[in-house]
């Protein structure tokens, strides 16, 4: 375990980690693209690393590019996941807030 993940037990996990075993992203490197490109916002703030350490509580902001629309996915962090598992155990990792649409 390096220094920036935190032991599962305290309910803490990496980003891309989460990202993957929640089933947001179809890969764990997809989840470090769209987070290297800033396309994932925790609690409002980008620039992230995907060793960036999630707790419950936090939003998770999910952006996306329609033509010219912005879309944001939000979603809320109810706890870290022990594995990539079917949808329903990924869907008990966090609370959708749904989708918004941003113009241009």
């Amino acid at each position: 375990m390096d220094e920036h993940e935190q032991p599962q037990s305290e309910g803490r996990q990496r980003l891309d980690k989460w990202l993957f075993f929640a089933r947001l992203a179809k890969s764990r490197a997809l989840a470090q693209k769209w987070i290297a490109e800033n396309l994932v916002r925790v609690n409002g703030r980008d620039g992230l690393q995907p060793s960036h350490v999630l707790k419950s509580g936090d939003k998770v902001e999910l952006l996306a590019w329609r033509g010219i629309q912005l879309t944001v996915h939000t979603v809320v962090v109810l706890g870290p996941g022990d594995r990539r598992g079917p949808y329903e155990e990924a869907r008990r990792l966090y609370d959708d807030q749904g989708r918004r649409h941003q113009p241009e």
